[in-house]
């Protein structure tokens, strides 16, 4: 059973609905509080460390975790049902970076602004586009929990030559294909599903385009993002990539690259560690990373990863703040890295060595500097409208069935449509 007395004069500073009492790690008081934390199915047993060493610092707070299904979507959905029916039976969760909108609008999560302002949190050690991701209409509904962002592969046993921008991808990509048994130069994600839509960000937004503006207007029509979608379908359209590009996803890339495929690749970090596998990878040892190429505006990666939230119905607000805000401090973050792999979201973890002598992609300049020009997706509370639009009009644009202008006119189009609807 949760216990706790209830906190009057933060209720009536905070205006937090909910909250209960409990003394710090050196009080006297024997009453334990209880949360539960949601996450999804972590293999690698971080969360128990973590969980165990926030335990011992804060021996009034016990954590029961909850096991998610692994299948974002699928947990997103047990979320919604969850806290539209305002149960508290879960107290602090994992969320997916494209959620904090949508939940925020919808009341789900609780505000955290002025839990950030009163414990002096400083926002500014973390990525900007990590902290960007949790905020919606000038609210933080999350903090930052662990990152990815887009990457750049290439095989060192046939070039050293890492593309800065994309039309020199192009030209080294062309010239290398053939080698060491590398039949394509290039691999990408362009199936019509996500993947499609964290790739295009990266040329849209490379060569100066947007898809929302920082008020939520849709500007996704303007000569840049047709510029950037257009390098895209050139790419997409070259010799140099498979005739079946337009059905690859992430899988796809990894399991063509560790098969001695391609020359250069774009993907996720995780890739490093099966690239770099020898049982299951023909590459192995011969494997760089750098970040994705840049346009004409610079380089953007695709932001990924996770943040921490707060029901905003939790019976035990106080103990899941203190918990949020130490799974997202330095001591958290740096068990999720050292246990599990996880990429920090805050700057200062990437000068620590115990942390980049975890993964050659923790150690990597290149990675740090994908998470400094990291692009969160669309921040907006019909996301998954927006993305699917996106899917279908970029989907059709690579095809040949449309051209760029045509595609990013439709977008604009189905966008402002979707949003005055929900605004209605």
């Amino acid at each position: 059973m949760k216990r706790g007395f209830l906190m009057v004069a933060l209720l009536a500073g905070l205006g937090l609905a909910g909250c209960s009492a409990f003394t710090s790690g050196d009080g006297a008081s024997d009453d334990k509080v209880q949360i539960t934390y949601a996450r999804g199915t972590d293999t690698t047993g971080a969360t128990d460390i973590l969980v165990k060493e926030f335990e011992k610092e804060h021996p009034d707070i016990d954590v029961v975790v909850r096991e998610m299904p692994s299948d974002s979507g699928q947990s997103h959905n047990q979320y919604v049902t969850m806290f539209s029916g305002r149960s508290p039976e879960v107290d602090v969760f994992d969320a997916d970076i494209v959620w904090s909108a949508e939940f925020g609008q919808a009341n789900y999560v609780l505000p955290l602004d002025r839990l950030i302002e009163r414990d002096q949190i400083n926002m500014d050690a973390y990525f900007p586009a990590t902290v960007e991701a949790g905020r919606y209409n000038g609210r933080q509904y999350a903090m930052p929990g662990y990152a990815d962002a887009g990457l750049l592969y290439y095989r060192t046993d046939i070039t050293d030559q890492v593309p800065k921008t994309w039309d020199e991808l192009e030209q080294l990509a062309q010239e290398n294909m053939g080698k060491e048994g590398a039949e394509f130069g290039y691999l990408m994600q362009a199936a019509q599903y996500e993947g499609i839509v964290t790739n295009a960000i990266e040329y849209i937004y490379s060569y100066g385009g947007q898809v929302l503006d920082a008020n939520g207007n849709v500007v996704i029509n303007s000569p840049e993002a047709i510029e950037g979608l257009n390098k895209m379908i050139d790419i997409a359209n070259s010799n140099f990539v498979p005739n079946n590009v337009l059905n690859f996803k992430e899988i796809d890339t990894e399991s063509s690259f560790n098969e001695g495929n391609a020359v250069y690749a774009r993907n996720w970090p995780y890739m490093n560690d099966t690239a770099n596998d020898e049982n299951v990878s023909k590459v192995a040892g011969n494997v760089g990373i750098a970040t994705i190429p840049a346009g004409t505006a610079g380089n953007a990666s695709a932001l990924g990863g996770w943040m921490r939230m707060i029901n905003r119905y939790s019976d035990e607000v106080e103990a899941s703040w203190t918990f949020v805000k130490w799974m997202s401090g330095e001591k958290g973050q740096k068990i999720s890295a050292l246990e599990g792999g996880k990429a920090p979201t805050i700057e200062a973890l990437y000068d620590d060595k115990e942390i980049t002598d975890v993964s050659a992609v923790l150690a990597s300049e290149d990675f740090y500097n994908s998470l400094q020009n990291a692009i969160p997706r669309p921040i907006t509370p019909i996301y998954p409208e927006i993305s699917d639009i996106m899917q279908i009009e970029i989907s059709r644009a690579l095809a040949g069935e449309i051209t760029a202008e045509e595609a990013v006119k439709r977008m604009e189009t189905k966008m402002q449509a979707a949003l005055e609807s929900v605004n209605q």
